[in-house]
């Protein structure tokens, strides 16, 4: 199918990184007209020849169209590249990785500025970028009526999922499952060190562990459930004493195996301080609470 750019929506991107390029790429596919800028021109030459046009300096390229993302290393960058530039009457969509403050902080810089405001947090690598079928998407946060005004065009590289106009919400949503993601790695870090020394094939050991994770995975929605109603006891089946009376069976075979127990143990401590505060016929939701601050 070819795509006329008539009916596309002109955007500007500024910042060509590993995943701006991919974005770049995603819309010039999709036939948006498309100005982008990066502080290293070079980067530019490969997509001036798939049709984009490049601008000389940040403010040339913010000043060629209303619709302005921003993919850049990170809030400092973003300060210092738009800086210089008019926003006024613009639609910034910030994808750059930050923090929920920084995202606050922005939105407000921005509105301060002329602009409507959206913060996005990516959940994909560039390779899932404008692979409808990688299941790639982007949170957004921000704006009700900037979403949908761009949707479309902001659904080209990837899906979106709108999660509320505090500006916050996307940077927030983003860290969470990225923790929640590094939280599953430590685990199956300590789990191929235990069976690290033995004759285990790792490959064969592979299968098992990913289907015990996915397995494990709907917990989360008891956790939430719970989390919710105030309760953690109801329907509980593994309480937490029992839990907790069996973490020196998983600390002596880390030392028996010569594996260090320091992504364990801090969890256990968790447990065995919730457990001396509150029930044992509770389940780990209890540990939540006693992270907050």
């Amino acid at each position: 199918m070819t795509h006329t750019t008539a009916e596309k929506t002109p955007l500007t991107l500024l910042g060509l990184g590993a995943m701006g390029t991919a974005l770049a790429r995603a819309w010039l596919a999709a036939g948006h007209p498309l100005t982008v800028w990066n502080r290293t021109p070079a980067r530019a030459a490969a997509l001036a020849a798939q049709g984009a046009r490049v601008a000389d300096t940040a403010a040339e390229a913010v000043a060629a169209n209303p619709l302005v993302v921003v993919c850049l290393l990170d809030d400092t960058s973003v300060e210092e590249v738009l800086a210089g530039t008019d926003l006024t009457g613009r639609d910034v969509v910030n994808l750059t990785t930050g923090t929920p403050a920084q995202a606050r902080a922005r939105a407000g810089w921005a509105r301060e500025r002329g602009a409507r405001y959206l913060d996005g947090g990516i959940m994909a690598v560039p390779p899932m970028i404008g692979v409808p079928e990688a299941g790639g998407y982007v949170f957004y946060s921000g704006s009700r009526e900037l979403i949908e005004w761009h949707r479309e065009t902001l659904s080209v590289p990837a899906g979106t999922t709108y999660v509320g106009e505090d500006a916050g919400f996307a940077a927030l949503h983003d860290v969470a499952l990225l923790s929640a993601m590094y939280g599953m790695f430590a685990g199956a870090a300590h789990a191929f060190a235990l069976i690290r020394k033995e004759d285990i094939d790792p490959l064969a050991f592979a299968p098992l562990l990913a289907d015990w994770l996915a397995a494990m995975a709907p917990a989360v929605h008891e956790t939430a459930a719970r989390l919710r109603s105030g309760d953690y006891t109801e329907g509980v089946v593994s309480g937490l004493a029992m839990q907790v009376a069996g973490t020196p069976t998983f600390l002596n075979t880390a030392e028996q195996q010569g594996v260090s127990p320091e992504l364990l143990a801090p969890y256990f401590r968790l447990m065995r301080r919730r457990l001396a505060e509150g029930s044992g016929e509770e389940d780990l939701t209890g540990v939540v609470d006693l992270l907050v601050r």
